[in-house]
């Protein structure tokens, strides 16, 4: 095992990790930037008031992405399992 091959592991694991979070932190990003803006608008300023909306939405876009977000996951854990032969050369 090189240690090209381990920060290549890092770099896939790291880039699978994000790409699986996108969607969830995006939502919540959304959502947020909505209800700040209701906020100012309307000069209601509770600090509360935007966390039901965003875990809401993030629940929302978990049950709407989870089978996408599972085969990203099963893809790279089969490409794993896949390299261990070359990894033992």
């Amino acid at each position: 095992m090189t240690q090209e091959f381990v920060l290549e592991l890092a770099n896939r694991a790291i880039m699978t990790t994000l790409i699986i979070s996108a969607p969830l932190l995006l939502a919540g990003l959304v959502v947020g930037l909505v209800i700040s803006i209701l906020q100012a608008v309307t000069q209601i300023h509770e600090m509360t008031l935007t966390f039901i909306p965003k875990i809401l939405a993030i629940i929302f876009t978990l049950l709407l992405m989870l089978p996408w977000m599972i085969g990203k996951m099963v893809a790279f854990t089969t490409n794993l399992f896949t390299s261990i032969p070359s990894i033992s050369n």
